[in-house]
This record gives structure tokens, sequence and C-alpha cells, in this order.
């Protein structure tokens, strides 16, 4: 990646989008230090990432991945991991906001049933079901979704969606997604080509003044891919 210039406002919601490969996830991944930026500054409320204490810096960032790991525990433990004192009312709380509570509730042993490598077998949106309730019972500064919902059904990711909206006014959301409801659930649209930041604005004016962000949005919607 070279040559990104980017601000996003504390509580704003925006979408990422760009081809396979665009750098996307790279970018994101600066955010929790997973990498540093070999030239040019991260910073966070005006701080520079370097200069935080890594373990305080991810204590304040949620992470929900396409291919969501789920630890050999049970499903109450994959969902308080890293909040050791959430309550089981705060718990479930946000399970229901990922609309996990039902389907948990429904496992042999409901939250005692272990889950992941080992564990009940779940489905892919499942799991990520679970993986975003973990990340919102942490209440992050800082929301991170990288096709998080891909293997949801459509109707019970409009659910999440409406869930996710009262509850992200409290952090900043940055989604990498192609699906136009959930870029229309934020503030801005960043379009990120060949490791650079195209353009930046609403998805009606991208569509209407970047022919390529426009090629590849009705590309991906034809061919059905989420990338």
């Amino acid at each position: 990646m070279r040559e990104i210039d980017l601000t996003v406002q504390p509580g704003q919601c925006v979408a990422i989008l760009g081809a396979t490969g665009a750098g996307k996830s790279m970018l994101m991944s600066l955010i929790p230090r997973f990498f540093d930026p070999t030239s040019g500054r991260l910073l966070l409320d005006g701080i520079d990432a370097r200069q935080l204490n890594l373990d305080d810096l991810r204590r304040n960032i949620g992470l929900v991945f396409q291919e969501s790991f789920l630890f050999s525990n049970s499903a109450r433990e994959n969902i308080s991991l890293g909040t050791d004192e959430a309550s089981e009312e705060q718990i479930q709380d946000a399970a229901n906001i990922a609309k996990a509570h039902e389907f948990i509730a429904q496992l042999p042993e409901s939250y005692e049933t272990k889950v992941g490598e080992r564990g009940y077998g779940l489905s892919g949106g499942q799991r990520q079901r679970i993986a975003l309730a973990r990340a919102i019972l942490r209440q992050p500064r800082i929301l991170i979704l990288d096709d998080a919902l891909s293997a949801v059904d459509a109707s019970t990711e409009e659910e999440i969606r409406a869930e996710l909206k009262n509850v992200m006014s409290d952090m900043t959301t940055l989604i990498i997604t192609n699906r136009v409801p959930t870029i229309e659930l934020c503030d801005d649209v960043v379009f990120i080509e060949k490791g650079k930041v195209k353009a930046q604005g609403s998805h009606t004016e991208l569509m209407k003044n970047v022919d390529s962000y426009k090629a590849l949005f009705l590309e991906t919607q034809s061919s059905g891919l989420e990338k």
C-alpha cells in the first residue's frame, strides 16, 4: 500500500470497498498493529499508534473476520473471551444483537455446548455470529468487520444490521463489504484501488463519478461475489 491519506472521524461508520487484492484487509490490519507502516503514521486520537501500549490498543478494538476462528470452548466462553467479568445478561445481550442467541439456545447444552475446532459443528454463518457477539460484548471504541457477515443469510443479515445500527453510535466502525444494504448503513465509502485510496464519498457519488468503482460494484453484484 502507498500514498494512503485517510481520515475517519470518531463515531463514524465507513465502508471499505475494492477488488480482491486491492489492500482492504491490509489497511485494516494497521489499526490493531498486526504490522506497522514502513513510512508515514497511523494516528489514533492524534497519537501515533506505535506510541500506544499494544495490549491497551487491542483491548479497544473489536475484530470480526470472514473466517471466524472459534476456540475449543463453550459458546459462552467463546463470546466472553477477553471480558471475563461479563454477566450472563451481557453475554446474551451481545448474542441477541448478533442474532446468535436463538441457535445457541437450541444447542445440546445451550451456552455450555463446546464449539470450535473440536466441538459441536457450526455453520460458517453461526461461527461469524458468535465472533460478532464476542466483538460487541467488548464494547470497543473501534469495530472492524472484514466481510464478517458473508456466510449469513440475507434475512438474518438484515436483522443484524438493524441491531448494529443501535450500537454503532458509541464506536467507530469500519466495514469491508460490497453489499448495498451494508454500504447504506455507513456514513461514508472509501474505495481502495491498487493499494491507494482512489476515492471517498457516498455510494451514490462514487457510482456517479468514479468509473472503476461503478464497474467493480456492478461486476460484484452480477457475479454474486462478496469480496
